[in-house]
Parts: structure tokens; sequence; C-alpha cells
């Protein structure tokens, strides 16, 4: 067949392309995940990191309250938007001496696993440059970049670059670091089921982007056309006559060979993870559940996939409650719950929960004052760990005082963070295989906060 001059190549792909957009995206990723990267030494078996992530900013110490004597503390600087004492779920952290908490009542799960040992808190962590007293917050000393601003928190807990502005995240640097532990490259090791993000975003690395029924593939295009439906016989052959081409042009070859590329691993993703789950866990039918749902197939499909690390991003929006709060976590946070249910009883079903830790992320906490109705944007807020190898039913790091005029307000009930977001992700990143000595090149800022000559944990949640 005579190669196609420009003008008719783009006017074909056009035609073939023009719905099916979200292939560009896997093409794009496929490119830049080609590259090589170091080993972090030899993998053993297998670990998936999970980031959940709240998008608008959660009102975390509403998830997290204190109970007893300190819940006078609370409810007087709540106020109308404090949980009833008796309506929330108490738990005994074993490292909280008799200081007692309780778990928002619509989030029975996380109380579940709290009491079992598979679930953490992480209390009052933040963006941090570095340390910082109220003084120097007064005096706009090593501040992080936009501290209440919803796009730069949200930058910076998936960048972990508080005092720099990037597109490139944490979880991408790590996956740079860690993709030739797997041994296939026909997709990324980061896979998320919300569309591009910062977090899984490296230097040579990119999110695998799916939906909640996997991954995206050409749109009507079918490498087994022949047994479909004759409308998608035709387009199907179509596409197989185009790929087949041999381009002059160099854009043309590059972009022919990224669509066989993009088949190819659409068709190694889907095949991989046309597993069954166990029918003993049911799924909610909402979005987050099915998001999470497609995760665990992914992980139930792992060794198909030829992957020993991954990560996968899932993103629930909606948090940015300055009215409303305590009518809208009522109803949202229960869609949380009974997706992380079905998760990890379905990891445990499978016998993964050891391999795979889940954690919560948001742009900031809120304020805990009531500006009548809800509550308005702040810094530190609480955050949860889940999974088999999480030393649980404790609270990591400082809870705080909540009276009013504390040390770390900083006006409203701001709290500063007394733990930073680098000393939480340096936990997950050292157990997902990561080298201490290659936390710098994961974490730039983590040593103004934790020595990677320390023989101790950065925080001590993971076993």
């Amino acid at each position: 067949m005579k190669p196609m001059n420009r003008r008719q190549f783009l006017g074909s792909a056009n035609c073939a392309l023009v719905s099916a957009l979200p292939v560009m995206n896997t093409l794009m990723n496929l490119r830049m995940a080609g590259s090589a990267a170091a080993a972090e030494g030899s993998p053993t078996g297998f670990k998936a990191l999970v980031c959940l992530f709240l998008n608008g900013g959660n009102d975390s110490f509403n998830m997290l309250a204190p109970k007893g004597p300190e819940y006078a503390s609370y409810s007087n600087i709540r106020q109308s938007i404090a949980i009833a004492e008796s309506s929330l779920l108490t738990i005994n952290p074993l490292n909280t001496g008799t200081r007692t908490f309780g778990i928002h009542p619509a989030l029975p799960a996380l109380k579940t696993y709290f009491d079992q040992g598979k679930l953490a808190f992480a209390a009052n962590v933040g963006t941090l440059v570095e340390h910082v007293t109220k003084a120097q917050y007064n005096a706009g000393l090593k501040l992080p970049l936009g501290v209440f601003s919803h796009s730069d928190q949200q930058e910076q807990w998936q960048s972990s670059l508080p005092d720099a502005r990037s597109g490139i995240g944490w979880g991408g640097r790590m996956a740079d670091i860690l993709k030739s532990f797997n041994t296939q490259d026909k997709f990324s090791m980061n896979v998320s089921l919300a569309g591009s993000n910062v977090w899984q975003a490296g230097n040579t690395v990119a999110e695998y982007a799916i939906r909640d029924t996997g991954a995206d593939g050409l749109f009507g295009y079918n490498s087994a056309w022949a047994a479909g439906e004759e409308v998608q016989q035709i387009r199907s052959a179509a596409l197989d006559s185009q790929m087949a081409l041999e381009y002059q042009n160099y854009f043309q070859q590059s972009f022919n060979k990224s669509k066989k590329d993009a088949t190819q691993a659409y068709d190694a993703f889907t095949a991989a993870t046309n597993v069954s789950l166990p029918p003993s866990v049911t799924w909610p039918g909402t979005p987050l559940a099915q998001q999470m749902r497609m995760i665990a197939k992914t992980i139930a499909g792992r060794a198909n996939l030829g992957m020993c690390r991954m990560t996968f991003f899932v993103n629930y929006g909606g948090w940015d409650h300055h009215s409303g709060l305590i009518s809208n976590q009522a109803a949202m946070l229960p869609v949380v719950n009974d997706a992380i249910k079905a998760f990890y009883d379905t990891l445990a079903a499978l016998g993964a929960q050891d391999e795979v830790v889940l954690y919560s992320a948001s742009d900031f906490g809120r304020t805990l004052t009531s500006n009548s109705q809800g509550s308005d944007h702040a810094w530190g807020g609480n955050q949860f760990v889940l999974g088999g190898q999480v030393k649980g039913q404790r609270i990591y790091g400082s809870y705080p005082d909540l009276t009013i005029d504390n040390p770390l307000d900083v006006g409203r009930g701001r709290l500063i963070p007394t733990t930073s977001v680098d000393e939480f992700f340096a936990e997950m990143a050292l157990w997902l295989g990561v080298q201490k000595t290659s936390l710098p090149l994961v974490l730039p800022n983590i040593s103004r906060f934790y020595s990677t000559s320390s023989s101790a944990p950065p925080m001590g949640f993971l076993l």
C-alpha cells in the first residue's frame, strides 16, 4: 500500500481517533515510562501503595476527635460543627496513655480495622518547609507557598515540595527509582483512576490512566475483531491496516508505533485484570467503590501483569464544606467507609492484605472554629493508613490540644502541623522499597525532618 502524505495521515487519524481521546493519555504515558531506571536493591514479593485523595480539604478533626476530659475543649471551639460525644465511635489507642478518642459515626469500618490493629491515624500532618513557630508564622517566615490555597496545597501534598511549584510528584519520583523491579514495560507502575495527577508524574514515569471498567483502548477497536459485530469489524480492520503501514515521515512512524504500543498495553492489561473477585464481598455501586473495585481487580491480576511494585491514585472530591459541614460529612463519609470496607475485605479474601497499604490525603485541615455553618481553609489535619502491615491501633505524631489560642493556633483554629508530609510519605516510600539513602531523591525536603542515617523509622506505623 502506498504511504500516506501528511494531509491524508492527519485526516484518517482524526476519523479514527477523535472519539478516542482517552487513549492519548495512554500514548504519552507509554513514551514517558520507556526509560530505564536504576534498580533499588532486589524486590521481595508484591507491594502496592494506594492514595485516596479527598479533594477540597476534609474536616479531619471531625473524622478523629477527642473524647473524655478533652471533649469539652473540642466542643467549646467547634460549637455548632462539633459531633456529639455520645455519637463518636470510641477507640482506645495503645500509645496515647489515658487519652481516648472517637471516630466519626459514619466510619464504623475504620473503627473496626483500628481495633483489629490494621488501621492507624497520623495526627496534625501538613506541608512544612521546616518546623515553624507561631511567631515565625506571624512574621511570614519558613512558610509553604499558598498555605491556605486549594491548588497550592493539593500540589504540595502530591509533590512534597512546599517551597516550589512542580508538576513532578513524589510517587512519580519513587517510580523512577523502583520501576525496574517490574518485569514488563508496556504500562507504568503508577495506575490512576482519576486521570492525570501530580503525585504519579515522575521524570521518566507518568500514570497509566484507566477507568473503573478497566484500561482505555482505541474507540471501537477490538484486536479480536473477527468475532465482533460488523461495524466493529470494519473499524478494527481499518485501524489494523493503518497500524501496519510503514511511514516515511518520522512523526508518522512514531505516532503509529505509539498506537501499536497502546493497543498492546490495553490488551495485556485487560487480559491480566479479567479476573473474578471473591463473591463473599458486596461492592457498593458508588463511583468511588467501583474505582476501588478496579484497583482490587488489578491487584488480583498482579502475577499476570508482571508487577512487583505499583501505586494507585483515586480522587474523591467535594470536601470544601464552608457550609453544611455536618450534613455533608454525614452523606459523604459513608461512601468512603463502604468503599474502603469492600476493598480491604476483598484484599483479605485474596490473601493480599499484607501487600497493600492505603492512605488518605487532602488539601489541608480546616478551621476548628465555625463560620456558623461550616469550616474554612486551615493547615494541619489528620489522616489514616490501612493495611495488613500497618502497626495499627495507634495515633502517630502529636494530636494537638484543641483549646482556644493554643500555641499552634495561628487564628480561628488553624493549626501549625507538628508532623510534616515528608515524614508521613517517607514511611510508605521505605515500605515500598526505596532505600534510606535514596529518600532525598524522592522527598527532597526530608532531611529537615528525618536523618537517613537513623536506625529508627520516620514515624513507625509500618512493620
